[in-house]
């Protein structure tokens, strides 16, 4: 008997069927635990992944977070065998690519970009399994790496970022957008190591005491202004925020970061929706350990989303603590930052 012979030549299957999704996720799971166990499964990654994929698109972390582990407890008492059969019976034509790509996806080595040798025995039999056709495997396999390298530099690109010191002498008492959408009065003193850090659709301000207040703006495309119309500004915003800003800019740089309250601001900026993202050990300030070993202090980071004019909007401010500071209740933590982000907005001029 094959090794895997277990999962893809079963003859069982589940008592319920599966939903469409649910059977593209499962398949990213049974690739994932089929050389490895169901405790080593990183539940975190395999959601990461999903979300990546645009049926997946309405789904929060959470959602996928629960999906996920929902589906590695039916692997546990029925079988990857059942499992991986039940799945493959509820994709549709059309989805069958993307559980495809679902499953290469979770076995890319994210440092070298490729499919680990080992690991392309049980890449053949998922294709086959799938009944995929060799060239449409190996399409779907370069859209995949394709997909982690423009990650990867967008990561890069990130991190490249422009920094400005501001000097005691310096005369830069304002910062103006290059795409000339909006003025603000840089609210960091130079005398506190104020700096400005800049990158493409992206201004931050901080300073050595802490003080993070960050601009990103984007041009709404076509497709988000329907979006926008038919959700209604709520859902709009709070999809943009939960569902794409905070995984992406936050969580995917800090896993254990957490939403720890939301509210919509109806008489605010029109409308505006605030989150407040606990995140252990990301603050943008570090401390010094006895060892010498620097480590970030603790943070809670306030996100508003709103629109003006033809751009949507998110604005961040943190708070960080220091040794002997404790966090008080998330609504009381909430109410603070997000008093900080509304004055910091009134200073913004937009064009």
């Amino acid at each position: 008997m094959g090794k895997y012979d277990k999962i893809f030549s079963s003859e069982k299957s589940l008592e319920e069927s599966l939903s469409p999704e649910e059977g593209i996720a499962a398949i990213a799971v049974v690739t994932a635990v089929a050389d490895s166990s169901l405790e080593d499964v990183d539940v975190e990654l395999v959601a990461d992944v999903l979300w990546g994929f645009e049926v997946f698109e309405e789904y929060s972390d959470d959602d996928l977070l629960e999906m996920v582990d929902r589906l590695l407890v039916i692997a546990e008492d029925e079988g990857l065998g059942a499992l991986f059969n039940t799945a493959n019976e509820s994709l549709a034509e059309d989805l069958v690519r993307d559980a495809y790509a679902a499953g290469v996806s979770v076995l890319v080595d994210e440092e070298e970009l490729q499919i680990p040798k080992g690991k392309m025995t049980l890449l053949k039999k998922l294709q086959e399994a799938l009944e995929i056709k060799d060239e449409d495997a190996k399409e779907i396999l370069d859209e995949v790496i394709a997909a982690f390298e423009e990650a990867e530099d967008e990561f890069a690109e990130d991190d490249d970022e422009d920094e400005i010191v501001l000097e005691e002498s310096d005369d830069l008492e304002v910062y103006e957008s290059p795409l000339g959408n909006f003025i603000v009065p840089i609210p960091v003193d130079p005398q506190h190591g104020g700096r400005v850090q800049t990158q493409e659709g992206v201004v931050g301000f901080s300073d050595d005491f802490g003080t993070l207040l960050r601009i990103d703006y984007y041009p709404i495309p076509t497709e988000q202004e329907q979006d926008l119309h038919s959700l209604g500004q709520e859902e709009y915003l709070r999809s943009i925020l939960l569902n794409k800003y905070i995984p992406q800019a936050i969580v995917n740089n800090l896993p254990d970061a957490s939403v720890e309250y939301t509210e919509y601001l109806e008489d605010a900026l029109a409308g505006a929706f605030f989150a407040l993202v606990n995140m252990p050990e990301g603050s943008t300030i570090s401390k010094t350990g006895n060892n010498g070993t620097a480590s970030r202090l603790n943070a809670y980071r306030g996100v508003i989303a709103f629109t003006e004019g033809d751009y949507l909007y998110i604005i961040s401010s943190q708070r960080s603590f220091f040794d002997g500071d404790s966090p008080s209740s998330p609504s009381a933590e909430a109410e603070g930052i997000k008093q900080k982000i509304l004055e910091f907005v009134d200073t913004i001029e937009f064009n």
